[in-house]
């Protein structure tokens, strides 16, 4: 076997969980697990969160059922919603919370047989432009959709564009943008990314949802993890497999001849043949 390890901190992620918890006190949390929990391990993740998260999110059903076999009290949100008329089914057989961020799957929610109402999250677009209605396509859905059958909650969610670049004008934008529909009768709000709750507590709401801050990473270019109070969830190790000592201008690896980079130096993961190259003085004294 490769002598390769990816060592997971589980007390680390419950550790971040925590910091979350007090950036935004009285506040929820839907701990993000999408894609294995960042890599993390899912199974792993939702077992040492069980005791202490209010939910989960996730991309897709697949990961929701996942999620559910292993909590069945907690909320689990599906962040992009169904892709298909008969996926509501079995959001509401899962008991999903499920965010609705276009025309189609609002109307495909509302022809649906469901066998019991949904908590929906209408998605708005507050400025990144990717998924969710605009504010007046939002307000007019609301008005379809609140009081249905179909609906158990009515929820708001958004999410920001570059909450990871401090001050940037978009983000108080996009603030704006969210309260300026808070007049309409929404059971739960949710707007705060990793690094709105570390920095925004404006954008706390009623639920946050930390990512990439529950595996110990910071958003943001000039604040590191451990000034944010983040432990590292993930270490990688490795052992090297070779030594060589070249002379100085010879090519190493698989630098070209005539390359800029005439010699390179590095100690790379034993999934890609680590080898560690050391330059040497024409008198073959090493520095």
């Amino acid at each position: 076997m490769r002598p390769l390890i990816a060592a997971v901190d589980l007390s680390a992620i419950r550790h971040n969980h925590a910091v979350a918890k007090r950036c935004a006190p009285e506040r929820q949390v839907f701990a993000v697990v999408k894609a294995n929990a960042y890599g993390h391990g899912v199974r792993e993740v939702v077992s040492v969160l069980h005791d202490v998260a209010d939910g989960y999110a996730v991309a897709c059903l697949e990961e929701a059922a996942e999620v559910r076999a292993m909590d069945d009290r907690a909320r689990i949100l599906l962040l992009e919603g169904c892709f298909e008329p008969r996926e509501y089914l079995i959001a509401a057989q899962l008991g999903l919370d499920v965010v609705v961020q276009g025309e189609r799957q609002a109307e495909a929610l509302l022809a649906a047989e469901t066998s019991r109402p949904l908590n929906v999250w209408l998605k708005l677009d507050s400025g990144m432009h990717r998924l969710g209605f605009d504010a007046e396509a939002l307000r007019e859905w609301h008005g379809l959709l609140h009081g249905a059958s179909k609906v158990a909650e009515l929820n708001l969610i958004s999410h920001f564009a570059c909450a990871d670049e401090r001050g940037h004008a978009l983000t108080e934008q996009q603030v704006e943008c969210f309260l300026g529909l808070l007049d309409l009768d929404f059971d739960q709000r949710s707007l705060a990314n990793s690094a709105a709750i570390l920095t925004i507590p404006a954008a706390h709401m009623d639920w946050v949802r930390p990512g990439i801050m529950l595996y110990g990473a910071t958003p943001f270019a000039d604040l590191t993890a451990r000034e944010l109070g983040l432990k590292p969830a993930m270490s990688l190790t490795a052992e090297l497999i070779a030594v060589r000592d070249v002379a100085v201008g010879i090519v190493s690896a698989m630098a070209p001849p005539g390359s800029p980079s005439v010699l390179r130096a590095s100690a790379s993961s034993a999934a890609v043949m680590p080898t560690a190259t050391r330059a040497m003085h024409p008198a073959a004294r090493r520095w």
